[in-house]
C-alpha cells in the first residue's frame, strides 16, 4: 500500500474477524480489511495525526468527510414515504403454561409436549381450569399469577409467542403446544392492542438518526474509493472494498 507492505502473518491475524464460507475468502477480506485501514492510516500521517493513537482513524473521517445534517424537509419526506416504519408497537395480554424440556433431549420434548396437549384438552373441556393447571404444571414464576402474564409489548417477547398472539381471536386458546427453546407453551390470547402510526413530532428524531447514517456510508465509501483510486496498490483486489470499513 503505497510501498508498505502488509505481511502474511498480519493477514492471517485478522481473518478471524471476517468469517466466510471458505478460509480464501475469509483471507481477501481480511487483506482487502487491512489494506483501506492503511490507507486511512497514511492519511492520519498526512494530516498530522499520530497513526498509533486508538482514534486516528475516526479522527481523519472527522477531519476529512463533512456530514451535514438533514434539515427538515428531508426528513418530512422520508416520514411521509415510510409512514408504515413509525408505528408504536403492539401491545398483549397473555396468559401461558410452560411444560419445559431441554432442546436437546428427544425423549424429554415428547413428553413435555405430549402433558401440553393433555392439558389444552382439559381446557378446551374446561377453560376456566386454566389458573389451576398454570399453578399445577407451569415451570414460569407466572404460575403463581395463573400463569397470567400481563401486558408487554411485541419485539419483547420470544417470537414463537407473538407469531401466534397475532393470529389468535381474543379469549381464544391456541389449539396445539407452542414450541420455544424453553419448552412448550399452553397459551391463551386475553388482549390485543395494536399499534399505531406516530406523529411525524415524536419520530423527528428517529427519522434524522437513520437519514444521517444513510449520509454517513455514502460519504464514507465515497472518500474510501477516493483514496484507493490514489494509492499505489499490488497483491489485493480493492474494488468494492470500501464497505469493508462499514462492518
Amino acid at each position: 500500500m503505497n510501498g508498505t507492505v502488509i505481511d502474511e502473518a498480519a493477514v492471517l491475524a485478522e481473518m478471524q474477524y471476517h468469517p466466510a464460507a471458505t478460509a480464501e475468502e475469509a483471507g481477501r477480506r481480511a487483506a482487502r480489511a487491512l489494506a483501506i485501514r492503511e490507507l486511512l492510516l497514511q492519511r492520519a500521517e498526512a494530516l498530522g495525526i499520530d497513526r498509533e493513537v486508538e482514534d486516528a482513524i475516526d479522527r481523519v473521517i472527522a477531519t476529512e468527510v463533512p456530514l451535514p445534517a438533514p434539515d427538515e424537509e428531508s426528513c418530512r419526506r422520508y416520514f411521509e414515504a415510510n409512514r408504515a416504519q413509525f408505528v408504536s408497537p403492539t401491545l398483549y395480554e397473555a396468559r401461558h403454561i410452560l411444560i419445559a424440556a431441554m432442546p436437546e433431549d428427544d425423549a424429554e420434548q415428547e413428553a413435555a409436549r405430549n402433558r401440553a396437549n393433555r392439558l389444552i384438552a382439559m381446557l378446551q373441556q374446561d377453560p376456566e381450569l386454566f389458573a389451576q393447571l398454570a399453578r399445577q404444571y407451569s415451570a414460569c414464576p407466572s404460575k403463581e399469577t395463573g400463569g397470567h402474564l400481563g401486558q408487554f409489548a411485541s419485539g419483547t417477547t420470544v417470537p414463537e409467542f407473538e407469531s401466534v398472539l397475532d393470529n389468535l381471536e381474543i379469549g381464544q386458546l391456541w389449539p396445539v403446544p407452542v414450541p420455544s427453546r424453553y419448552g412448550f407453551h399452553v397459551l391463551q390470547l386475553l388482549q390485543r392492542e395494536p399499534g399505531r402510526e406516530l406523529p411525524y413530532e415524536q419520530v423527528r428524531g428517529r427519522v434524522a438518526d437513520y437519514l444521517s447514517e444513510a449520509v454517513f456510508r455514502t460519504a464514507i465509501r465515497q472518500y474510501i474509493s477516493l483514496l484507493i483510486a490514489e494509492a499505489e496498490v499490488s497483491g489485493v483486489a480493492l474494488a468494492g472494498a470500501e464497505s469493508l470499513l462499514m462492518q
